[in-house]
């Protein structure tokens, strides 16, 4: 069992001290996420070995370069049990990742009335996309409310998803509370109800 001390060895970055005595903590990984050196390595090798634009060649290096991203995706696929590769889509972060939901399947899925549901915690980024849509499409945006202990209001969510919602999204963490959503359960109403989900898990 590895322990905490073992998975910070991994990551060179927080071998550093801040003061004598006082070793690095990051909190920011939602913004930018520091590289483990099994990262770091496979990097190097790739920009020393393989550097080349992938799907865009039939030379070697483009060749190599395209069987390892594809090779990555088929690993990502299968470490979250996705039934195909094809499913992985490769994006620059959470926010692109929302914005393309947002833009691609939204608009051509939603329609003038439909019901989307967010929830009061949400960062920028899984929130301003909805609120474009819902001014370009006359969509209704609904709001999961946070109680006073930070926690969602799932009962009232319950009372939500009987205006069928066509889609349900929600942060996985508050980058604000730290209140850690309980996804399963959010998914598992959404579609009982018929809802498409999305989860910002940043």
């Amino acid at each position: 069992m590895n322990s905490l001390s073992n998975f910070r060895d991994d990551f060179p970055i927080l071998q550093r001290q801040v003061k004598p005595g006082i070793p690095l903590v990051y909190l920011d990984s939602t913004a930018t996420s520091q590289k483990p050196d099994q990262v770091i390595q496979a990097m190097d090798a790739y920009y020393r070995q393989s550097n080349a634009n992938i799907h865009r060649g039939i030379h070697t290096l483009a060749e190599e370069a395209t069987g390892l991203y594809e090779t990555a995706r088929e690993k990502v696929a299968a470490f979250i049990g996705a039934p195909s590769a094809r499913q992985i889509i490769y994006t620059r972060n959470a926010t692109e990742s929302i914005n393309l939901v947002a833009k691609s399947w939204g608009r051509a899925n939603l329609e003038a009335g439909d019901v989307v549901i967010l929830t009061e915690m949400e960062h920028h980024s899984n929130l301003v996309p909805w609120q474009m849509l819902a001014m370009e499409r006359n969509i209704a945006m609904e709001f999961i409310p946070v109680n006073p202990d930070g926690l969602l209001d799932l009962e009232v969510y319950r009372e939500l998803l009987r205006l069928e919602p066509r889609m349900v999204a929600f942060t996985h963490m508050s980058n604000v509370l730290g209140t850690i959503n309980p996804a399963e359960e959010i998914i598992r109403l959404a579609h009982e109800a018929g809802a498409v989900t999305l989860v910002d898990g940043a």
